[in-house]
């Protein structure tokens, strides 16, 4: 039975399903340590871990066995893959499954964003709807929404939104074959939107791609949904421009540094927050942590991995 170092936790169903196939030796990636390697890292031949945690160079160089890597997610920015093929190491992720989910919140935030939901629950909670009305919101429907990044998720994202605007609008790597207008860069995309929603991948090229001259160009009517990477943003100047009035608003799933955000935030009316929840539901992580063990059983069986990165 093949022994795992488990970084991340899984879907109850698919935990029992992995702890029946595997030997599992579950961490914390800040509990690893000296003596935890001692014990543990010549005998460890896989890493079952999650897509915000990856697996650090310096922590693979130490397993020596480790001959896969299973990540319960579809964001592999955290693992150098340059590396892991030096290492002979295989990577695979979980894409797909998440789709609908993330799309899903995207929209979710950008409604709670603009109408102002989080404002309206907390007025009602606090027994103030009888002493008078919440200021007035936001329409949603008509829109323009930009998109930085028409990946799946993104196509997903536009789907969705095509029922609130006739006026969706992307940018990405190249022109792809959609009947929406294609700019190219994230500045002029935003000059283009109102909203202005975040579905790239995270990579060297993307990081900190979007910052003030996205902000500026969106302006104080403007508003930014990030249902990516955190990385992707200047969070400093997000900051800012929230704080100077350069930019209406922002709903944010993802930060650059989780679970540690900027305290300016946490107090900001303009802003919605919510804990990297984009694919938490329980019908995607089964199916998420369901696929992620078909990529270490098909390894460990000799066959093709259905989702490989490298």
């Amino acid at each position: 039975m093949p022994k795992l170092l488990q970084l991340t936790s899984l879907h109850p169903d698919a935990q029992a399903r992995l702890a029946a196939g595997y030997q599992l030796v579950s961490v914390e990636l800040t509990a690893v340590d000296a003596a935890w390697m001692a014990e543990h890292a010549a005998s460890i031949e896989g890493v079952v871990t999650g897509g915000h945690l990856g697996v650090p160079p310096a922590l693979l160089a130490e397993l020596p066995r480790v001959k896969v890597i299973g990540i319960n997610g579809v964001g592999f920015d955290k693992i150098d893959l340059e590396d892991a093929k030096r290492r002979g190491v295989r990577v695979a992720n979980t894409p797909g499954v998440l789709t609908e989910d993330v799309a899903d919140l995207a929209v979710g935030l950008t409604i709670s964003l603009l109408r102002r939901l989080p404002q309206a629950d907390a007025h009602v909670r606090a027994g103030r709807w009888p002493s008078g009305e919440v200021p007035l919101a936001t329409k949603v429907s008509g829109k323009r929404i930009g998109i930085f990044g028409l990946g799946r998720i993104g196509h997903a994202v536009a789907k969705r939104f095509s029922g609130f605007t006739e006026t969706i609008a992307y940018a990405d790597v190249a022109r792809q074959d959609v009947p929406f207008a294609y700019y190219p860069d994230p500045a002029a995309l935003a000059a283009a939107s109102d909203v202005f929603v975040i579905c790239a991948a995270a990579s060297a090229e993307t990081r900190r791609a979007v910052g003030d001259a996205v902000f500026d160009a969106l302006g104080p009517p403007g508003v930014l949904v990030n249902v990516a990477r955190g990385s992707i943003v200047d969070e400093p100047a997000l900051v800012a421009a929230l704080l100077e009035g350069r930019l209406g608003g922002a709903a944010l799933d993802v930060f650059e540094d989780e679970p540690n955000i900027p305290a300016a935030l946490r107090t900001m009316d303009n802003v919605v927050l919510t804990p990297h929840i984009a694919s938490a539901t329980h019908e995607t992580r089964r199916a998420m942590g369901h696929l992620m063990i078909d990529n270490l059983d098909a390894f460990f069986a000799g066959r093709p991995m259905p989702t490989p990165v490298v």
